[in-house]
Parts: C-alpha cells; sequence; structure tokens
C-alpha cells in the first residue's frame, strides 16, 4: 500500500500551530507609533502553509462520532484539534474528519494492500465530530501503523456547514481544509516495539524520510503529544490547532 507522494499543494492556504486556544497562534504585527487615540489597532498577522495531499485511501460517507476505533488494537490516541480562522477566532461547528490506517498498516476499505488478512467494514478508523462552542474537535482512535513508501499520519479534513444525515454520516457543506497531522518520531518508535505494531514487517518509513512531510514541525501538521501514563501503552493525547482560510 503506497500513498501518492506528490508535493504539497496549494489549493487553499492552512495556518496550522500546536496548541488548544487560538489565541497561541497570535503573532504581535509590527507597527509605528499611533498618530492619535483614534487610530486602528494593527491586524495580527498569521503564518500560513499550504495544505497536504488527500492521498488514494479516501472514502466518502464517514460517520459523525467522536471514537472511531472499532475496537481495533493499539496504543490509544486521543486528539484535540481546535479550528479557527485566518483572523484566529475559534470556529464551532466546524467537522474535522479524519482517517488513517491500523496498527498493521491497513486501511478500511483497502484492507489486504499491506499484506495482511483481516475483517474490512470499510469504516474502521474513519469519521468526524463537529467541533464545539472553543473550536475543538475531540476524536478517540489508536495510534497509527505505517505502510510502505509513507511515515506514521493521519489525513484531516475540515468542512463548515454540514448536515448530519438520518444513518449516522453527513452531506453537504464546504470542504475547507485538506491536509496530514503527523506523529512525532521519539513516540513513534516507542509504539513500533510494542504488539500489535511490532509484528508489522513492512520496513517503517520515518519522519526525516517521508515524501509529504517537510519538516516544518507543527506549521505542517506536527501532533504535540503528551503521554496519558507510565507506560507507552497507556496512550497519548495529540493536540494541534488547525486554522483555515474561510474566505
Amino acid at each position: 500500500m503506497t500513498d501518492t507522494s506528490e508535493p504539497v499543494i496549494g489549493r487553499r492556504t492552512v495556518l496550522i500551530a500546536t496548541g488548544a486556544t487560538a489565541a497561541t497562534l497570535a503573532v504581535a504585527a509590527a507597527a509605528t507609533e499611533a498618530p492619535s487615540a483614534a487610530a486602528a489597532e494593527p491586524a495580527a498577522v498569521c503564518t500560513l502553509t499550504k495544505e497536504m495531499t488527500e492521498g488514494p485511501y479516501y472514502l466518502d460517507g464517514a460517520l459523525v462520532r467522536s471514537d472511531i476505533t472499532q475496537s481495533k488494537p493499539g496504543v490509544p490516541l486521543k486528539l484535540a484539534l481546535t479550528v479557527v480562522n485566518s483572523a484566529c477566532a475559534v470556529i464551532p461547528g466546524a467537522l474535522v474528519e479524519i482517517w488513517h490506517c491500523d496498527a498493521l498498516g491497513e486501511y478500511s476499505g483497502y484492507v489486504g494492500n499491506n499484506g495482511h488478512n483481516e475483517s474490512d467494514d470499510g469504516a474502521f478508523l474513519r469519521g468526524g465530530v463537529l467541533t464545539n462552542s472553543s473550536g475543538v474537535a475531540n476524536i478517540t482512535t489508536i495510534y497509527p501503523g505505517w505502510y510502505r513508501g509513507r511515515c506514521i499520519h493521519i489525513h484531516v479534513k475540515v468542512h463548515t456547514g454540514v448536515t448530519p444525515t438520518s444513518d449516522g454520516s453527513f452531506t453537504g457543506g464546504t470542504e475547507l481544509h485538506t491536509g496530514q497531522l503527523f506523529l512525532a518520531e521519539a513516540v513513534t518508535t516507542k509504539v513500533a516495539a510494542i504488539s500489535p505494531y511490532s509484528t508489522n514487517t513492512v520496513t517503517r518509513t520515518t519522519l526525516s524520510q517521508d515524501s509529504v512531510y517537510d519538516g516544518g514541525g507543527a506549521a505542517s501538521g506536527l501532533l504535540t503529544l503528551t503521554a496519558l501514563g507510565s507506560s507507552t501503552s497507556s496512550g497519548y493525547t495529540g493536540t494541534l490547532t488547525l486554522g483555515v482560510d474561510q474566505s
């Protein structure tokens, strides 16, 4: 199973930074001495970065749900993704959708592409949730595995104006961002050493070897990982703020 290795694309621009609140995104704009008390304050200036490729394994009809694990074994990963606009204001009610492979490198809907035989319902480790009043999407999943040619990563889309459907999915809306989330190599090395990840015999591509991740840290989708316990198997939280251009 090999993801597309297209370069970063610029269909839209997106601000990505670590942190749980929009306040951490603000970069003070340089300003000259105001000529009078009535002069307008300078606007905050936010750093923009380009989107990442969607890759070949996206499926329409993802379920709107906060837990996408479906009993898949692996190290727990609790994501807290904050969505803000280019003015650094939070966006409540945005759908943050993610999808990624399981511990053995298999995507639902495409099982077998990484050489493993397992049941495939076309839905595991796929789904999304609406951001709350603070612009935060909380999603429970597992630490992804890997497949040939790509480092460990999570795909993400941000939609606004979606309508939930009776079957638990969604329809309509506007897609504001398509990107990828990445995980620190130091943590990945620990995760890869425990079961079931350790049974994956495919050679693992590191962050520095990846064809999509550009080494830009949080500005390129690198999550901030915090341990949930004293052991690797206890899991991690992963936080990031995605700032999307609504224009």
